[in-house]
C-alpha cells in the first residue's frame, strides 16, 4: 500500500514539473507573474485533490482488508489521540507502530491502568505485580505471561528507544482485562478498564483440550520453533472451530485415519515438553501463525492425500500446511 501511495505521490510530482518546464522564459515580467500565481494556485489545488485521493485510497484498502485499525500503522499525531476511561493518554506510554501494530511502554501502561503496579527490571525480563496481577514480559521473546496465561507478541516484547520494555497495547490490555476500541473517523484509540487482571491459566484452560493438545504439538512437532510447534496447534483448534470436525480435542485426534498416535496409545503416554505445552497455552489463548492461518491439514511429505487434494497455503519449518 506504501509503495502504490509512494507512486501517486511521484506521478503528481512529474505533472508539476512538466507544468514548470512549460513556462517561457521570454515572456515579459509581468505575463509571467500571473502565470507563476496561476501555476501556485494550480499546484495548491493538485496538493489538496492528491492528499483525498491518497486518504480515500487508505481508507478503502484499510477496510477491504478488514485490519484492525488498532493495528495499522497509525503516526501518533495530535488529531491521533488515545484515552483510557475517557481521559487522554500521557505521553510516558510512548506509543509507536511496530510492523503496524500499535506499542507501549510496559510500565507506563500498568500505571494506568492500575495505579498501584509494581514494576522490576533485571535487565532482561520486566515482571509487573498488583492486588491481582502477576505479569513477566522478557525481552526478544514470543510471548509475555499473565496469571499463568500466555499471549501470543509475534513482533516480539522490545526495548523502545527510550529503553522502556515495550508490549503491543492490546496485549497489556488483555492482561489487565481492559477493552481497546478504534474510531476510524477520528482515529482515536479508547481503551477501557476492566476488572484490573486476567482470570488464571488454571481456570481459563480447559485442562483436558491441553493435555491432549500439548501432547499432539510435541508428537508433530517437538523438534520445530515455537511458532511452529503454534502451527500444529492452530491446525488442531482450527478442526474444532469448524463444523465438518467434532468440537473437542480429543475427538479430533481420534478422528479415523488423523493422528495413529491416539489410537496406539502412545499420545496419552508421551511427557510433553515445555515449549510444547506453552505453545499449547498460546494457541488457545488466541495466538495465531499468521502464516499459516486458516490450515486444516499439515504434513511433512509430498505424497500425503493432503497434498494431492488441498491446496497448500504455506510450508512452515519441516511441514506443508493446506486449507
Amino acid at each position: 500500500m506504501k509503495r502504490k501511495l509512494f507512486s501517486a505521490m511521484l506521478g503528481a510530482f512529474a505533472l508539476l514539473l512538466l507544468m514548470g518546464a512549460a513556462s517561457t522564459p521570454t515572456q515579459p515580467a509581468a505575463t509571467l507573474l500571473a502565470e507563476e500565481e496561476s501555476a501556485a494556485l494550480k499546484e495548491t489545488a493538485l496538493e489538496t485533490e492528491a492528499e483525498s485521493r491518497d486518504a480515500k485510497f487508505t481508507q478503502a484498502v484499510v477496510a477491504a482488508a478488514g485490519v484492525d485499525p488498532t493495528s495499522v500503522a497509525v503516526p501518533v499525531t495530535p488529531e491521533n489521540t488515545m484515552f483510557i476511561d475517557g481521559q487522554s493518554a500521557p505521553q510516558s506510554l510512548n506509543r509507536r507502530s511496530v510492523l503496524g501494530t500499535t506499542y507501549v511502554a510496559l510500565a507506563a501502561i500498568a500505571q494506568e491502568l492500575d495505579p498501584a503496579a509494581q514494576s522490576s527490571w533485571d535487565g532482561e525480563t520486566m515482571t509487573v505485580t498488583t492486588e491481582k496481577l502477576s505479569l513477566t514480559a522478557k525481552v526478544g521473546q514470543l510471548y509475555m505471561v499473565a496469571n499463568g496465561r500466555y499471549f501470543y507478541i509475534p513482533e516480539q516484547v522490545q526495548l523502545d528507544e527510550a529503553g522502556q520494555v515495550s508490549v503491543p497495547l492490546r496485549a497489556a490490555a488483555k492482561a489487565f482485562d481492559a477493552a481497546v476500541d478504534y474510531d476510524p473517523a477520528t482515529a482515536t484509540i479508547t481503551v477501557t478498564r476492566g476488572t484490573g487482571a486476567a482470570i488464571s491459566g488454571e481456570s481459563f484452560y480447559n485442562q483436558d483440550d491441553l493435555f491432549w493438545l500439548e501432547r499432539v504439538i510435541y508428537r508433530e512437532s517437538g523438534n520445530q520453533s515455537l511458532e511452529g510447534q503454534m502451527a500444529v496447534g492452530n491446525v488442531v483448534l482450527n478442526r474444532v472451530a469448524d463444523p465438518i470436525f467434532p468440537n473437542t480435542v480429543e475427538e479430533v485426534l481420534a478422528q479415523k485415519n488423523q493422528f495413529s498416535t491416539y489410537k496406539s496409545g502412545v499420545l496419552r503416554k508421551t511427557e510433553p515438553s515445555a515449549s510444547s505445552t506453552i505453545a499449547a497455552k498460546l494457541v488457545m489463548d488466541g495466538g495465531v501463525v499468521e502464516e499459516t492461518k486458516g490450515a486444516l491439514f499439515f504434513d511433512s511429505g509430498v505424497n500425503s492425500w493432503a497434498a494431492r487434494n488441498k491446496k497448500l497455503i504455506a510450508t512452515f519449518g519441516d511441514h506443508n500446511f493446506y486449507g
